[in-house]
């Protein structure tokens, strides 16, 4: 049994490696606009407010990249937030399993470093509660991740 479950989480790694350099690779390079106007929200500092909730990112870049992973990891991260292109936090589901955060932060890890190359990378992991439960930071000069945490 131990060996299946060794397996399966190798197996859950790979697979989501895959996915996300087939879809980094296969993604266009388009830019993130601000919204004219979000249904339901009134105009002026009504509609600012409304939309500051919405960010995905501080960058345009980052936020693209942040509502990408949202998007392609449904069922694994609830909401993801990248700051400054350098950081990305990511609010993991209730269905991620404590054994699976660290291959699910090595796997956003790669993706985040094919988006933004060439620099120093930090992945924040947070529970459903947003309690932060694993911080890996990517060392461009070495290429490891070193993992820390909570």
């Amino acid at each position: 049994m131990n060996f299946l479950q060794q397996f399966r989480k190798i197996f859950t790694a790979l697979v989501l490696v895959l996915f996300l350099s087939t879809a980094t690779a296969c993604s266009g390079t388009s830019q993130a606009t601000q919204p004219k106007a979000l249904p339901g929200a009134s105009s002026g500092a009504n509609s600012i407010v409304a939309y500051q909730q919405l960010e995905r990112g501080s960058t345009a870049a980052g936020q693209e990249f942040g509502n990408w992973v949202v998007q392609t990891a449904k069922g694994m991260v609830k909401d993801a937030y990248v700051r400054d292109n350098n950081k990305l936090g990511v609010v993991i589901t209730p269905q991620v399993r404590p054994n699976e955060v660290k291959s699910l932060a090595s796997s956003l890890a790669q993706g985040f470093h094919k988006n933004f190359p060439n620099q120093d990378l930090t992945i924040l992991m947070y529970a459903p509660d947003k309690k932060l439960i694993l911080t890996a930071k990517y060392d461009e000069q070495s290429k490891q991740i070193q993992y820390q945490g909570a």
